[in-house]
């Protein structure tokens, strides 16, 4: 997934890696991509290696030299690749680390496991308070269609996850 991302800012314009952290953080992408700054040195790195992007230019700041890189044609051609990958995955995944610990949710005591789920449910209304802000803030800039069902399926999931939150907390509580 990175390397798409990360494909998709180079096919703009030329960039180097700070700058594209900045559009991710500004754009708040990181939100729901999980792509961390670190990552994306890394995969700058390996994909000039493998020879995806070229560095173009490099620009000096202060004693930091940046190295501002390219897309190169094969670059272009994984990109294309990915996207048609991208589109046959699911949507979403039913697998999930939390179902699992609900498995075993009785081996802890009561209380703690309700102080947890508590504190899942705060994230996920937190998380769609922020999607729900995103989609009024973006919305005033003209979202694509496909952009807005985008930002209503994240926000309907996430209504579904603090609905189910709430359900497992009160039959816990039964």
């Amino acid at each position: 997934m990175t390397n798409l991302i990360l494909l998709s800012f180079l096919r703009q314009r030329p960039m180097h890696g700070y700058e594209i952290q900045q559009l991710i953080q500004s754009s708040r992408m990181d939100l729901w991509t999980n792509i961390l700054s670190g990552s994306i040195y890394y995969a700058l790195n390996k994909m000039e290696q493998d020879g995806l992007i070229m560095a173009a230019a490099e620009e000096r700041t202060g004693a930091r030299l940046r190295k501002i890189y390219s897309i190169t044609d094969e670059g272009e051609k994984l990109f294309q690749q990915m996207i048609r990958e991208t589109l046959t995955l699911p949507p979403h995944s039913v697998k999930s680390d939390f179902s699992l610990g609900l498995i075993w949710i009785e081996s802890i005591p009561k209380p703690e496991a309700l102080e947890l789920l508590e504190q899942n449910l705060r994230q996920v209304e937190e998380s769609l308070a922020q999607w729900r802000s995103g989609k009024e803030i973006k919305g005033q800039y003209g979202l694509s269609k496909i952009a807005m069902a985008t930002f209503d399926n994240a926000i309907s999931l996430l209504e579904q996850d603090a609905a189910f939150l709430r359900n497992i907390m009160d039959l816990l509580q039964e």
